[in-house]
Order: structure tokens, then sequence, then C-alpha cells
């Protein structure tokens, strides 16, 4: 094994490398791919700049700036990111084998398809054998790493070593994990539908939460992991096959029921029941529905009439509901995170000139939640938590955001400047 040495570089040359990159991208005369194969950037700022299709084979990054960069398709292999931070960077399909990112902040980046798979440098000796390249005396390793919020959607870890990693309401559906030593990982609220977790190593791992619905453990090893409240293939609760009457005519009694002011009909009461096998919902007249702690992760409910529908404790995780009618609905500790919410209108309900009845999120989870375009006039989000949601465009007048949670979350400069839209807002801290 030899050690093969890396060449400095200081900011003005990464900065005129990068340039000429930049112009590369966009067809520009004089511009030329960055090709930064060993080279020692350790340090250096990389905020912001469009480094797809760079080159940074067994480079150093070593506590570099690449927050906000785009590094899609970049060729990463064996690269040194140990502290660097990455964090909103965009890894689309980027080749990351062999990279070591022990202690790297990577919080809401994309790693859509990247390949973060074990990997080794060789080169050819003159004789024609291969030998392998040692950049530094270095564990290949993702250990200690911030992954919370990433999106690793078929990602490809097989072989990785991260342990306690953190990948809290990371979303990694489709991701191969085979034979991954993850020892002490947090997977928080993460989702691993349809994930291939063969052969890994999940001792002591934290699972609260996560989705694991489609996922393949075989020989998955689970000792001491935390499995409390994860959402697997088995049932939460009772099915709709429990109903007794095909749902279709239950929804077809409600609609009467509501449509009657109660004289007709029955009312539809879903609590308790997992709906993730019903029929869709969009577009469904589900007002005053009753569904206390029921499932519906993932639920498609565009365009929904959830008109003072209490769907308290419910499970709407990667639920849609744009568009929808959800005034008046209690929603309070709900789980929504991921739902989108894009343009639903959650204003009051008014009954008449005195009466109203206001939305209450109080206490609900909606980290990375959608709401662009969102009416949320006088909701109640006190304690609930707002974490990397985006909120722009949301009409925010007289809502109650008190002790709520609202770090990452996305607010529009515009909106910040409008008092018509941030009017009589409590709890909110600018």
């Amino acid at each position: 094994m030899q050690q093969r040495p890396l060449t400095r570089l200081d900011q003005v040359q990464l900065d005129a490398v990068v340039r000429r990159h930049e112009m590369f991208r966009n067809a520009r005369i004089g511009g030329a791919r960055a090709t930064l194969s060993f080279f020692d950037l350790n340090g250096l700022d990389l905020t912001g700049r469009d480094l797809a299709h760079a080159d940074f084979v067994g480079a150093s990054l070593r506590g570099a700036n690449l927050g906000g960069a785009r590094l899609d398709c970049a060729s990463m292999f064996a690269t040194d990111l140990r502290l660097a931070n990455l964090e909103n960077a965009s890894l689309i399909k980027t080749d990351l084998r062999g990279a070591c990112l022990r202690g790297a902040i990577l919080i809401g980046a994309n790693l859509f398809e990247a390949d973060l798979r074990d990997g080794s440098l060789a080169e050819k000796d003159r004789d024609g054998s291969l030998r392998i390249i040692q950049v530094e005396d270095r564990p290949t390793e993702a250990s200690g790493a911030d992954l919370s919020g990433a999106n690793l959607t078929n990602a490809r870890l097989s072989g990785a070593m991260a342990i306690h990693t953190d990948f809290t309401d990371a979303l990694m559906r489709g991701c191969k994990l085979v034979r991954a030593t993850m020892r002490g990982a947090n997977f928080t609220g993460s989702n691993l539908e349809g994930a291939d977790l063969s052969g890994a190593d999940l001792r002591g791992a934290c699972l609260r939460g996560a989705v694991l619905t489609g996922a393949t453990m075989i020989m998955t090893e689970l000792a001491d992991a935390d499995m409390e409240d994860a959402l697997t293939d088995d049932p939460v609760g009772r099915v709709v096959a429990e109903l007794g009457r095909p749902l279709d005519e239950l929804l077809h009694e409600h609609i009467r029921w509501v449509g009657s002011s109660g004289a007709e009909g029955t009312a539809l009461d879903l609590s308790g029941f997992d709906l993730r096998h019903a029929p869709s919902l969009a577009h469904t007249c589900l007002t005053m529905l009753r569904a206390v702690g029921a499932t519906l992760y993932g639920l498609d409910l565009t365009s929904v009439q959830l008109q003072a529908a209490v769907l308290e404790k419910g499970d709407l995780r990667l639920a849609k509901l744009i568009n929808g009618d959800l005034r008046g609905v209690n929603l309070r500790l709900a789980k929504l995170n991921n739902a989108d919410l894009r343009k639903a209108n959650l204003r009051p309900l008014y009954f008449d000139e005195r009466r109203s009845m206001a939305s209450d999120l109080s206490g609900a989870r909606l980290r990375y939640a959608d709401l662009r375009g969102a009416c949320l006039r006088e909701v109640n989000f006190a304690g609930a938590d707002l974490s990397f949601a985006n909120l722009s465009g949301c009409d925010l007048t007289n809502t109650d955001l008190t002790n709520a949670r609202m770090f990452g979350a996305k607010l529009e400069r515009r909106a910040l400047s409008d008092g018509a839209i941030l009017d009589g807002v409590a709890g909110l801290k600018l």
C-alpha cells in the first residue's frame, strides 16, 4: 500500500478553478471542468458553488464549507470529508464510494441515488499490476456524521460504516443498506420504506417512530434496538375489513349525515383504524369525520374536505393534503412530518357571526412539511414542531406559534416584511 501526496491549493487558486468550472457548466468560452483529484482543500470555502460533475477523487476537504453547494454527479471517490459542512448541499447521484464523512454535517442534504458504498483507490504499476493507494491512514466511514433530514432515497450504503450516525427524519426510501454497520445510529422518525437492511448491524440503534414498511430485514441484527412506535407492515390498530361494511358505503352514509345535519345517514368514526390500504380518499367529503389515532400514512387526500374533523394523534406522515379544506380541523399531537399541505385552507370555520372553530395543531409534528401557500390564519400551533417546514407564501395572520419549534423553517423575505401576512402572530421570534 502506497501513500499518495496531496497538492495544496489556497482559496484564491481554488476560486479560479471553480470560476472556470462554472463557465464550463454554462457552456461559456474559457470554461474547464474542475479536476481537483488528490488536492488538499482542507478548510476552504465552497459555499453555494456549482461543482456538479467535478472530480474530487482522493482529495481532502476536511473541515471545508460546502453548505448549499451543488455537487450532483461529482466524483468524490475516497474523498476526505471529515468535519466538512455539507448542510443543504445537493449530492444527487454523487459517487461517494470510500469517502470519509466522519463528523460531517449533512443536515437537509440531497443524496438521492448517491453511492456511499465502501471502496478503495488503486492504480497500475509499470508492470501492469494494481496497487492500493492510501491517501492517509483513515477508515472509510460516516460515523458520527449528521444526516438528519437528508434525502437518501435510493442511495447505496451497502457495507458502509455509520456508527452513531444521526439519520433523524432522513428520507431513506429504497435505500440499500446491505451489511452496513450502523450500531447505535439514530433513525428516529426516518423513512426507510422499501429499504434493504439485509445483514445490517443495527444493534443499539434508535428506530423510534421510523417507517419500515416494505423494508427487507433478513438477518438484520436488532439486539437492544429501540423500535417503539415504528411503522411496519403489521397493522396499527384495527383494519378496514373490521368495519363490517365496505368503506364506500360508509362514506356515502356519512355524506348523507353531513348534508342532512344529522337527520339522515350515519356519522363515520374511524378512530384507531389503519387506513393505509383503504381506497383513495382524494376529493372526498369527510366533514366532521372522527378518526382519533387513525393511521393515514402516505394517503392521497388531495382536495379532501375535513372541516371540523377530529384527527387528534393521527399519523398523516407523507400524506397529500394539497388544496384540502381543513377549516376547524383538530390535529392535536398528530404526526404530519413530510406531509404535503400546499394551498391547504386551515383558517377558522365560521358557523355564524358569533361562533367559529379555529384549527388546532397544538403539539403536532410537522417537520419538513410543505405548507407553501397555505392559509394558516388563527391556527393554534402552540408547542408544535415546525422544524424545517416550508412556510413560504403562508398567511399567518393571528396564528399562535407560542413555544413552537421553528428551527430551519422557511419564511420568505416578503412575508417577514409584510404586516398583512404576519399581523398579530404570537410566539414567532425573528
